[in-house]
């Protein structure tokens, strides 16, 4: 998964490659000239006593020196800008991604996790690239022209290659082999950590009501000393990486002056045993280098896995090939015969639902907890896709809708009303971005939120935390419906989102809503039958059936479900 990642996000920068190859040869090959020079002047210079040749050898190896410099600066910067592109671009496909997913591949990865994969994943996968680009192109040609230079100078010397470098190998391999666990295991708790972190955030006020600050601690410092006890064993590996590159190095330059003295004794040049010796230490650093590369490689190699997955995964709610265009939308949503059940589930929530929701009505939808209420309201957006059946908009199957054609028709009030960071305009142009200022506040009073948002300083333009949790549930509860009021859409999805409201704001936002949704659809899921009793048509849910459909009069007199639900929250006076 690795290669085909950096083949696949590399790919368009082939030309700043192919100039960062050209800089890094000759910066690489510009450092392994510069021993031979050296060596001439020892040679030829030094023991001759020639000072031009001294000056004139000088001078070329400071050209060499100052367009080594300017090569590699020129390489480096090519590579990080590469490798920052290429971090870019994942995370952007990743995000894209993610965003076409439904509900079902959403649970299945999590929001931790999916957060550890676009930031703390991609992070590991760019290190690679940059220390690559930077260096893995350097190792190679430093290796080979090492190697060569070297057997120039002495090929017996050279010899000590064949001793130096198997051992060196063999046991940086064996320290990375240990590594590769490590590094799999920590993403997972990278993750693990960050699903706790969430929770905790999220839940603060929770945890300071219950006063159970000190269980959250030891939970967080569980689930830290994990992170850390993996961490520590894959960094106890990392640092006897460099002490077993340096031994084998040193080793090997005091067997090099060991031999090297005798082969001096036998008429080689000191000049060649100074550049011999360079070129063993280039080669040896070639090697290092590939080493911290291989080091790194694993724990890359892991995340680029985990961030294969995503971009692999296909969202089960796909977008037709041919999708329906040009139908002028009425509003009527029907449920043909549907049913649903999750992925891996022993049985269905749904079982066979069938009903229709006309324009200027309001459908109702209630029953027990866990009967199918919200399932049954979130396969209309498409968040979910029937398993069986088919969910019909003005006679045409929503699977066979382009996406946004569908999302301009509907406004969905989410059971948990969530607002993003920004301002209260912000979150009502979410409903429609060219909504006015008057527009805005029009919704606002159907929402029966004018009176707050007036309150706040700045107005529409007052501050929203991300999740809205500077407001109150009910004032969230409030916004959100008037960021749907907004779209003024054809179809209105309430996902249980009158639930936060007192009942008199409660009555005269359904009374606000009736003008406005005269010629629209209304689908409401709701628990409170005060919310419901005056809806045109009332759908009873139970362990994902219909039991009945009918008025609030007629169902008491016919539905058992709906009287236990009616009876449990009102007298038998209030109920009639």
């Amino acid at each position: 998964m690795l290669v085909a990642l950096l083949k696949q996000y590399l790919r368009p920068y082939a030309r700043p490659l192919t100039l960062l190859l050209v800089f890094q040869l000759v910066a690489t090959l510009g450092s392994l000239y510069l021993p031979t020079l050296n060596a001439d002047i020892i040679d030829k210079g030094v023991t001759t006593g020639d000072i031009g040749y001294i000056w004139r050898v000088g001078g070329w190896m400071l050209v060499v020196s100052l367009a080594q410099v300017a090569c590699s600066i020129a390489a480096v910067y090519l590579g990080a800008r590469t490798a920052m592109s290429f971090g870019r671009d994942v995370r952007r496909a990743q995000f894209v991604r993610v965003e076409s997913f439904s509900a079902q591949e959403m649970g299945t990865f999590g929001a931790p996790s999916l957060i550890t994969r676009a930031t703390n994943d991609v992070q590991q996968v760019q290190m690679l690239v940059v220390m690559s680009l930077t260096i893995m192109v350097m190792a190679p040609i430093m290796l080979v022209g090492g190697v060569i230079l070297a057997l120039q100078q002495d090929v017996e010397l050279s010899a000590l290659l064949l001793v130096i470098v198997p051992v060196l190998g063999v046991s940086v391999g064996l320290i990375i082999s240990r590594m590769v666990p490590y590094f799999r295991s920590m993403q997972k708790k990278i993750d693990g950590i960050n699903g706790v972190l969430r929770e905790q955030i999220t839940g603060i006020r929770v945890i300071r009501a219950f006063t159970t600050e000190p269980r959250e601690r030891r939970r967080f410092g569980a689930a830290n000393e994990d992170l850390y006890q993996t961490s520590l064993r894959a960094g106890r590996l990392m640092a006897l990486m460099f002490p077993v590159v340096m031994l084998v190095m040193n080793s090997s330059s005091v067997a090099i002056m060991w031999f090297g003295g005798h082969r001096v004794e036998d008429g080689m040049q000191i000049g060649a045993l100074t550049a011999f010796l360079s070129y063993i230490m280039y080669i040896l650093m070639a090697v290092m280098m590939s080493t911290f590369m291989f080091m790194m490689v694993p724990r890359a190699a892991v995340a680029a896995d985990r961030i294969g997955a995503v971009l692999d995964t296909e969202t089960s709610v796909v977008e037709p090939v041919e999708p329906v265009v040009g139908t002028a939308h009425a509003g009527v949503v029907t449920f043909d015969d549907v049913s649903f059940a999750y992925p891996g589930a022993e049985q269905a929530v749904l079982h066979h639902v069938s009903f229709e929701a006309r324009p200027g009505q309001t459908t109702a939808i209630i029953g027990s907890t866990g009967s199918g209420k919200s399932t049954l309201l979130n396969l209309v957006p498409r968040l979910f896709d029937v398993t069986e059946g088919a969910v019909l908009l003005d006679g045409v199957d929503v699977r066979r809708l382009a996406g946004a054609d569908l999302g301009a028709v509907l406004g969905l009030v989410p059971q948990k009303a969530y607002l993003f960071s920004g301002s209260i305009a912000d979150n009502l142009r979410y409903g429609r971005p060219d909504a006015t200022d008057d527009e805005m506040w029009a919704a606002l009073d159907v929402a029966q939120a004018r009176t707050f948002v007036e309150g706040l300083d700045g107005g529409l333009d007052a501050p929203v935390a991300q999740g809205g949790t500077n407001f109150s549930g009910g004032q969230r509860q409030r916004l959100a419906i008037a960021r749907a009021v907004v779209r003024r859409p054809k179809v209105y999805l309430f996902d249980d989102s009158f639930s936060a409201l007192d009942y008199a704001t409660d009555a005269a936002l359904r009374l606000a809503l009736r003008p406005i949704t005269r010629d629209a659809s209304v689908i409401v899921v709701a628990q409170r039958v005060a919310t419901i009793r005056h809806a045109e048509q009332i759908v009873v849910l139970d362990h994902g059936e219909v039991v009945g459909v009918g008025t609030h009069t007629e169902l008491l007199e016919t539905c058992d479900t709906y009287q236990e639900i009616v009876y449990s929250q009102l007298s038998a006076e209030e109920a009639a």
